[in-house]
């Protein structure tokens, strides 16, 4: 992309705007502002059970973001065109997710009923296992689980989510949680 820059390292330019970036420019730009909703979120959490303590912190938390995925779901549809009724259209929604560009997740899609995605890197895991508290339990266990049915009930209400794997993690053990999403059969 000639013409375009790789960064903002030259002379002032009064004219300047995200549009004259380059793809690598903006791909950089969007996995540091997908990081800075991750701290935003893990600094405001920890200021308010800070003061407040841990049960109104996770009230507070689950509230906001119960409101926020069903306003991030609409509006990364919209954006992305993403249709349908089907699994393949939620892990789409997902993929598409500004939040989900600060962790490494593998989708797999069985068929269109059945697909999982794994998450082999999460910093908001591992900090919560420094900080030795088992938060994580609520935090991965409860509110992740909620914010991916939000997210699959947004397109079918009919698909079930699993997790098939969640922390605690096994020393040795990279995957920091598996979740399957899946459309039964009627029988």
């Amino acid at each position: 992309m000639t013409g375009f820059l790789n960064d903002y390292s030259g002379p002032f330019q009064p004219d300047f705007n995200h549009e004259k970036l380059d793809r690598e420019a903006l791909l950089r730009i969007l996995k540091a502002n997908s990081n800075y909703l991750r701290r935003l979120d893990g600094t405001w959490y920890i200021t308010v059970m800070k003061r407040f303590g841990n049960e109104a912190a996770f009230d507070c938390d689950a509230r906001i973001w119960k409101k926020f995925i069903l306003y991030e779901a609409k509006s990364v549809s919209e954006m992305y065109n993403i249709k349908g009724s089907d699994v393949a259209a939620v892990l789409k929604l997902i993929q598409a997710s500004p939040w989900m560009w600060a962790y490494q997740r593998e989708y797999d899609l069985v068929d269109n009923n059945c697909g999982t995605i794994t998450c082999r890197n999460c910093e908001t895991l591992y900090n919560l296992e420094k900080e030795g508290t088992h938060r994580y339990k609520q935090i991965c266990n409860v509110l992740c689980r909620s914010l991916f049915e939000l997210r699959a009930h947004y397109i079918n209400r009919a698909i079930k989510l699993t997790p098939l794997q969640l922390p605690p993690r096994e020393e040795g053990n990279d995957v920091c949680c598996r979740w399957e999403f899946k459309i039964e059969e009627k029988v």
